[in-house]
């Protein structure tokens, strides 16, 4: 029987595709395109939230392999357990690095540099000039130092930083310097001007960056938050942003969308865009060459990439 493969990409679409698949287009409709029993590599929908990316899961009862299009995988965490033992989950490392890094430098030289009350003074024909801060000569600290990490430190070069300092969860050496690990946090954090967050969301992470978290960055550091909503206790951050200690630019939030009426929206120096790291026109054509490697080492019996965790290991 020819296996079947879920994906929220049309397969007519994508070049490089092996033969001796059965490529069902479902990108989170109400109905299935098959008996979810007889997927053997489901590719999560993009960007579809968590209730969508799990429901099909406990009726997959063939399933070997499932594929997230992001490079975090806790949408997808409440079903695992719903599994089969044996099932090889995968995320998406290196698909969206060209995008979060550029909005990374994005987020950390519009906030520097004002340009939110830049377009706030354009929309009230006010010309708002004035002396604003550079990320020449700023110390940055990348909290997170997987593949969107360095790729974040790859843009950072240019910009003539004085420092880039590196965070995991435990240490290890790269060319470019040393990797501290998260306990390394408390005696780092105050030596720095820019904190970027790129962290999985875990249960070690949730809330990672709390109330002693922020008091111990230095005055008038920025916060950038290009993980997940829930590595920030937003209460905390509201009590730091209203007291003008610090800044925050934030691509994620917790809770998330944000609502209506929450007091982020309008907290002093933040800059908010609305999860926006990965869906750019980078995305495509990177998440297509993954699935073609990984489809192609699937029907070659070939170990795959990317590969987090196996079920009931």
């Amino acid at each position: 029987m020819t296996p079947d493969v879920w994906l929220p990409f049309d397969a007519d679409d994508i070049d490089g595709l092996p033969e001796g698949l059965n490529y069902r287009f479902w990108d989170g409709e109400q109905e299935f395109p098959a008996d979810p029993a007889d997927c053997a590599f489901y590719v999560v929908p993009y960007m579809k939230g968590s209730d969508i990316s799990v429901r099909p899961m406990a009726r997959m009862t063939s399933v070997q392999v499932v594929q997230t299009m992001s490079a975090g995988i806790d949408h997808v965490q409440p079903g695992l357990g719903q599994l089969p033992k044996g099932v090889q989950l995968c995320n998406a490392r290196g698909v969206h690095d060209a995008s979060t890094a550029e909005l990374t430098l994005t987020l950390i030289l519009s906030s520097l540099r004002g340009v939110p009350d830049f377009v706030r003074g354009q929309d009230r024909e006010e010309w708002r000039s004035g002396f604003r801060p550079a990320l020449a000569d700023k110390s940055v600290l990348i909290v997170g130092y997987g593949s969107v990490g360095s790729a974040i430190e790859d843009r950072l070069a240019p910009f003539e930083v004085a420092r880039v300092a590196r965070v995991a969860r435990s240490a290890r050496e790269t060319e470019r310097g040393p990797v501290h690990p998260i306990t390394a946090l408390p005696e780092l954090l105050p030596d720095f001007d820019v904190v970027v967050i790129i962290t999985p969301l875990t249960e070690q992470t949730k809330g990672l960056v709390g109330a002693d978290f922020l008091a111990r960055m230095k005055d008038g550091a920025l916060l950038v938050n290009v993980a997940r909503g829930g590595v920030v206790d937003t209460k905390a951050l509201l009590a730091e942003l209203e007291g003008g200690r610090i800044r925050a630019a934030l691509d994620v939030t917790d809770p998330e969308p944000l609502p209506k009426g929450h007091p982020l929206w309008h907290a002093p120096g933040v800059l908010i865009s609305p999860h926006v790291g990965g869906p750019t026109s980078a995305f495509l054509p990177r998440a297509k060459r993954l699935l073609v490697d990984q489809f192609n080492r699937f029907v070659n019996r070939e170990p795959l990439r990317n590969v987090v965790l196996t079920t009931g290991a």
